[in-house]
């Protein structure tokens, strides 16, 4: 079996105690769904060093302090991810879709209204639980 892709994946939580969510573009696997911006983690990079990359190409912010959530593994028949999920406790710019991707805030009473990869569905759990006990 092929190893996973590794993944790193940010959780944006803003001062209203929305979550920042990502749809994927035209083209991609799993287009039009929505999930957390993240990206691959390259050979002998770092969770944190890619989280950061990922996320200023994806979102042209630069993050700060980050704190572990949760490692999902996924298998979806064509290709396995191993997802290492951080919740992004700071970062500096203005999140916006720097490739082009549509973004969206989100609070805890509508992220059942967003259609996420089947690998985001323990994120989404384990947000939900974040955004309800702020």
């Amino acid at each position: 079996m092929d190893q996973p892709i590794h993944v790193a994946v940010g959780v944006l939580i803003d001062d209203k105690n929305c979550v920042l969510l990502a749809r994927r573009v035209k083209g991609a696997h799993l287009e039009g769904f929505w999930e957390f911006p993240g990206g691959k983690v390259e050979a002998d990079e770092s969770v944190e060093a890619a989280l950061g990359r990922e996320l200023q190409e994806e979102l042209d912010i630069i993050i700060g302090e980050t704190s572990p959530l949760l490692q999902v593994h996924h298998d979806y028949g064509e290709k396995q991810v191993l997802l290492d999920v951080h919740r992004v406790e700071t970062w500096s710019g203005e999140p916006h879709g720097a490739e082009g991707q549509p973004l969206a805030w989100v609070g805890v009473g509508s992220l059942d209204n967003f259609q996420v990869p089947d690998a985001n569905a323990d994120i989404m759990t384990r947000v939900k639980t974040l955004l309800s006990a702020a």
